[in-house]
């Protein structure tokens, strides 16, 4: 087996390039197979790497992180971010592979965040969306700043609404509730659920260590209520869906970790999953008026790849 060390096929880069080749022996996830090769690169970077076109398999760019590497694939891998086309043709920016833009106009933007990305800067240099939009406005030569509305755990991905305005983030903030018509996550949790759906509602509270614990019976914490519905078991996973009546921090992973049955790669919250490559939770619906112009939007998007192929 080759070391994560390694130089790559022949101990060169490739004719010179600043992409270097590696050899395939075994099965593994793309963004798995990234890290390894280039030992001691973080999460974050490999995605980056990946994101942007910098890994061929077989002599074609592949940017999905769940691409399945198979022994004997040639996997040439390059330490730089080249820019790669969007879908319209131009090139972007190393900050848009964190985020994809859904929905936008002169008050709201609606965003697909990856996981590892915070909802807002927390300490100097973190890599948050607030500033990835903040980067994206001057870029795009408009006069504005991302106002924050609400929050995804960093290692949450999904949609998101950020206001372009000091009026828009306030009537959404004001009238979260009332404005805010559904909002939907999928999860992979394990093991497998017994039922077909289900509701969970307790109080939730912080503690000194940073984790939420959750109490049947009122502990000063803050009440929190949650739909869940199954979609499809297979094996030691079940996917499934949730709908949140009230958006308390941790609270879909507090409350499968109450039932019995965590978020796949939820390691803080009971998972013992060990090969899960990400927390396995995305927000993939989010429907709401808009505030400006009373407008209902609806948004939604795929189930990550990963997700699906755990229970495929």
């Amino acid at each position: 087996m080759r070391h994560s060390g390694d130089k790559g096929v022949g101990g060169v880069p490739k004719g010179g390039s600043m992409f270097t080749k590696f050899l395939s022996d075994e099965e593994m996830g793309l963004l798995d197979f990234v890290m390894k090769k280039l030992d001691g690169i973080s999460r974050t970077k490999a995605k980056a790497i990946l994101s942007n076109g910098g890994v061929m398999v077989d002599q074609n760019v592949v940017t999905q992180f769940d691409f399945t590497v198979k022994p004997d694939m040639v996997v040439e891998i390059s330490k730089h971010r080249p820019l790669v086309s969007n879908t319209d043709g131009n090139n972007r920016s190393g900050s848009r592979v964190f985020f994809t833009i859904v929905y936008e106009d002169d008050d709201v933007i609606v965003v697909d965040k990856s996981d590892e990305v915070l909802s807002m800067a927390v300490g100097r240099n973190s890599l948050n969306m607030k500033s990835l939009l903040d980067d994206y406005f001057v870029e795009t030569h408009q006069r504005c700043r991302a106002h924050v509305v609400h929050r995804l755990d960093v290692r949450t991905s999904g949609l998101m609404v950020y206001a372009k305005n000091f009026e828009a983030q306030q009537i959404l903030m004001d009238n979260w509730h009332e404005i805010v018509t559904d909002r939907r996550y999928v999860a992979v949790v394990s093991p497998p659920m017994e039922k077909s759906a289900g509701h969970i509602e307790s109080w939730l509270s912080d503690t000194p260590s940073h984790k939420v614990v959750s109490s049947r019976y009122d502990n000063g914490g803050k009440w929190a209520s949650t739909d869940w519905e199954l979609i499809r078991s297979v094996g030691d996973y079940s996917l499934i869906t949730l709908k949140l009546h009230t958006g308390r921090k941790n609270q879909i992973r507090v409350h499968m970790q109450v039932i019995g049955h965590p978020i796949v790669g939820d390691y803080k919250y009971g998972s013992e999953d060990d090969d899960a490559r990400r927390l396995c939770l995305h927000a993939f619906r989010l429907s709401f008026y808009h505030p400006i112009t009373g407008e209902h939007l609806f948004f939604e998007t795929p189930f990550p790849a990963y997700f699906t192929s755990l229970v495929r």
